[in-house]
């Protein structure tokens, strides 16, 4: 029997030329870049060089690309990150209640320092009422998360309506 994977949002098979331009930093070249010796020396250059070809990719400046170890590495750092450096100014925060799971607990978390957190229902597609969003927002909202394409119902938002 043939099997079909459908979670690739989650986890995803690695393509051969990734794993091609990997294999030196996992077999030999697998220093700590934070180091001067050698290999680490090497490992960071390898990393700058990543960094910039992203940055090129996406029109960002190199120091602009932060690498994260997971999807949820990155959801924390973001919502964190953005919200932290509004506290004392905007102290109201806006998620969908689909979120994947690392949102709502950074939404969660960020209650504790005295934030407000707005979890948007949806309705029985998945679907935010972009109505009730607009409702929901004010003058103190720091940040909005709305996923883009559940990988739990397979709902795509109105991103660009939102």
């Amino acid at each position: 029997m043939r099997m079909a994977y459908f979670d690739n949002s989650a986890a995803t098979p690695i393509r051969e030329e990734v794993l091609t331009a990997m294999l030196p930093f996992l077999k030999e070249e697998f220093g700590n870049p934070s180091t001067v010796y050698d290999l680490g020396v090497r490992a960071k250059e390898a990393i700058e060089e990543a960094r910039n070809q992203v940055a090129a990719l996406v029109g960002a400046k190199s120091q602009e690309i932060i690498f994260t170890s997971s999807g949820a590495e990155a959801n924390n750092l973001a919502i964190k990150g953005i919200a932290l450096a509004r506290i004392g100014k905007k102290n109201h925060i806006v998620v969908s209640s689909i979120e994947h799971h690392s949102v709502l607990n950074s939404a969660r978390f960020l209650e504790r320092f005295g934030f407000e957190v707005t979890f948007l229902p949806v309705d029985k597609y998945g679907l935010v009422d972009l109505d009730k969003l607009k409702s929901v927002i004010r003058e103190e909202t720091a940040l909005v998360s709305i996923t883009y394409a559940s990988n739990e119902i397979g709902t795509i938002e109105p991103i660009k309506e939102a």
